[in-house]
């Protein structure tokens, strides 16, 4: 009951927050030889500590959900990396001044911006083999970001993003 209102929580989110999410996969690959998972060691995602953990226990939840499950001895190694990503503004007020006469012209043109640039954040997830040491899925998020939010909008945010990209894991291969 739990995750079925986290994951309507997290639908209402995605609903109102724009997240993109790129998926590739090995064509090659059997998903179903795939039901353990674990994370590198050295896991670096470049979010804090907190964030860091915020994001893989929602990872955890909603990979239990599916069917996976944490191991010491696992099937694949997830890893994860993190970016923040300023976005220029693209609005703003054109201010003009110019002049004619006499086949004389000239003028002058200043944009201001208006309001702050747009901060988004991309996830890259990797799953990855490590007996064939080789990468067979991943998803590239990218979603809006706010520094200052409360660690429980943090948390709902995690879990729209984790949501979005494992609805393409393990991928539809009808092609």
């Amino acid at each position: 009951m739990r995750f079925l209102k986290a994951t309507i929580l997290a639908l209402l989110i995605v609903s109102c927050a724009p997240i993109r999410v790129d998926y590739d996969y090995d064509k090659a690959t059997n998903f179903n030889n795939y039901k353990t998972y674990q994370y590198y060691s050295n896991l670096d995602t470049g979010l804090s500590d907190l964030d860091t953990k915020r994001l893989l226990n929602v990872i955890d939840a909603q990979m239990e959900a599916k069917g996976y499950y944490l191991s010491e001895d696992p099937d694949f190694f997830i890893d994860i990396k993190s970016s923040e990503i300023q976005n220029l503004q693209r609005q703003s007020v054109g201010i003009g001044i110019g002049g004619t006469g006499r086949n004389v012209g000239g003028g002058i043109s200043v944009g201001l911006p208006i309001g702050q640039a747009n901060v988004n954040r991309q996830i890259i997830i990797d799953f990855v083999d490590e007996n064939k040491k080789q990468l067979f899925w991943q998803a590239i998020s990218e979603s809006s970001f706010k520094p200052n939010a409360t660690p429980e909008k943090r948390e709902e945010q995690f879990n729209a993003i984790v949501a979005k990209i494992l609805t393409g894991y393990p991928p539809d291969k009808k092609n």
